[in-house]
């Protein structure tokens, strides 16, 4: 009797395990939609630690060329802000011709090229003469070539004004001082700017509650804007405090809050941009950040605005 018990629950075995490894089955499939577009939990977590390594690394890169250029001297700042601009530049005219613009890339791109080399020749009067070549250029390209539209003429202009000329100012700062005081005001100023977009980030992830500009950077909060002109200010002060004595405190907190503001703006100004011609990003150069002018934009108007500050000042 016992044997036939013992045979009898060997016969059951197998069908208990068929009725697990069909349900085991069952899950999976019932998962398998998720796992195909990858948004299982484990597939998340994977994704967002590889983005952050990604982007940390990339990130990592472009600050140690950076400063390694700001440090060996002026003229290998101007060759990286040349190269940089240019780029920027590059990816400005695509995003215009996705919005359905032709812009010309020959001119725009040798004034991309032309304007910070300008600043470390001589200064404003360069860059003025690189503006009226540029706008003349403009000016006979439109009238011999029918084809060309006034909106064609103004992007073409201003693609190199709006990246170049505006990068131009972080060679005008590291000129203050050949040694390593320029490389000091310089990287204050371009420090200021990351340390407002980093704070902007770090608050508005915790607090953020009101948009900012809802319809062109949604991510953007009220909360956030202030943390980064905390984090700007915070930053100018210590400049002032340990690495440029000629910069009072009154200047180095004016800085704060109009780089800051500026450099928002710059931000919002590429999102517009972008948001018109329906891209995400104004290129893939750097992995993990997108293109250059999306990691550059806030730098642009951040750095003109504290070229004039510390000009005004008396400190340029």
């Amino acid at each position: 009797m016992s044997g036939r018990r013992r045979a009898q629950g060997r016969d059951d075995r197998p069908s208990g395990l068929d009725r697990q490894i069909d349900r085991l089955e069952d899950r999976r499939a019932s998962k398998e939609d998720a796992r195909a577009a990858g948004d299982l939990k484990g597939q998340r977590a994977r994704s967002s630690a590889e983005k952050l390594l990604t982007r940390s690394t990339s990130g990592a890169i472009y600050a140690v060329v950076t400063l390694a250029c700001l440090f060996i001297g002026p003229l290998t700042t101007t060759v990286l802000i040349a190269a940089e601009a240019w780029l920027c530049c590059s990816e400005f005219f695509r995003i215009c011709r996705m919005g359905g613009r032709t812009p010309n890339d020959a001119f725009g791109l040798a004034a991309a090229l032309l304007f910070p080399l300008a600043a470390y020749a001589n200064g404003l009067l360069a860059l003025t003469l690189v503006i009226f070549v540029l706008l003349m250029a403009c000016a006979v390209w439109y009238v011999l070539t029918p084809r060309a539209s006034i909106a064609d003429v103004a992007v073409t202009a201003f693609g190199p004004l709006y990246t170049s000329l505006a990068f131009s100012s972080i060679v005008l700062i590291r000129m203050y001082d050949h040694g390593p005081a320029g490389a000091l005001l310089a990287l204050g100023v371009m420090l200021s700017i990351w340390g407002n977009d980093a704070m902007a980030y770090f608050v508005g992830s915790a607090i953020g509650a009101h948009k900012l500009a809802p319809r062109i950077s949604p991510s953007k909060s009220v909360e956030g804007f202030v943390g980064g002109i905390a984090g700007s200010v915070a930053v100018w002060a210590l400049v002032s405090a340990f690495l440029v004595p000629e910069l009072d405190m009154a200047l180095a907190v004016a800085c704060g809050l109009v780089v800051g503001v500026a450099s928002v703006f710059g931000d919002l100004f590429e999102s517009r941009i972008k948001r018109g011609a329906g891209v995400k990003d104004s290129g893939n150069l750097i992995p993990g950040h997108g293109g250059l002018l999306d990691r550059s934009d806030s730098m642009l108007f951040g750095g003109m605005a504290a070229f004039f500050l510390l000009r005004f000042g008396g400190i340029l």
